[in-house]
């Protein structure tokens, strides 16, 4: 019996640990959460191109410097947007590292860039590159809301020779350990 006092007590102070230091503005840990939002999908070949809701997960860790906040994360994203009849963009993937500035000990301003693959239905996969900007807010302690824009460059997607650029905004929530 004891020992299990001595364990939920050790459990209650890390959490009330953990939520002073997200309710102070520490960033450092790591989070785990839900995206949503529209993607806009272009090839360079004319009338093949697309667009429609996308949504997902997102992991990552962020290491906060004091006014400044570095971090990695990974996000994969679901989607069925038809770029033409029988062309389906599938899913999208990414690995990203982000900066950013604190404008207030709870809001967070930052860019983003890194790695993204992107598959289809029936064209296969291929590896690109992405580029964009975001503003979490932690609301309540351990819990950030924010939004993101990104740029997707995928060139001679699977050697066809299509060029394919893509922009996507979303909304997320996460849980910050």
């Amino acid at each position: 019996m004891t020992g299990k006092i001595v364990l939920a007590s050790a459990i209650a102070t890390f959490a009330a640990g953990a939520a002073m230091a997200q309710s102070s503005g520490n960033w450092t840990g790591f989070y785990g959460g839900a995206q949503f939002g529209y993607a806009d999908i272009d090839t360079n070949i004319s009338g093949v191109d697309g667009d429609g809701a996308i949504g997902g997960l997102v992991l990552g860790y962020d290491y906060d410097l004091g006014d400044w906040v570095v971090g990695g994360g990974f996000d994969y994203d679901w989607t069925g947007i038809e770029l033409t009849p029988g062309v389906e963009v599938e899913d999208v993937w990414r690995i990203k590292g982000r900066a950013g500035y604190k404008v207030s000990p709870q809001g967070l301003l930052y860019g983003v860039g890194g790695y993204a693959k992107a598959g289809t239905d029936n064209l296969g996969s291929d590896d690109g590159w992405f580029i964009g900007a975001g503003y979490e807010q932690i609301v309540v302690p351990n819990v950030s809301v924010g939004g993101e824009i990104l740029y997707h460059e995928f060139n001679n997607f699977d050697s066809t020779g299509i060029d394919v650029d893509a922009t996507t905004v979303q909304v997320r929530a996460t849980y910050r350990f």
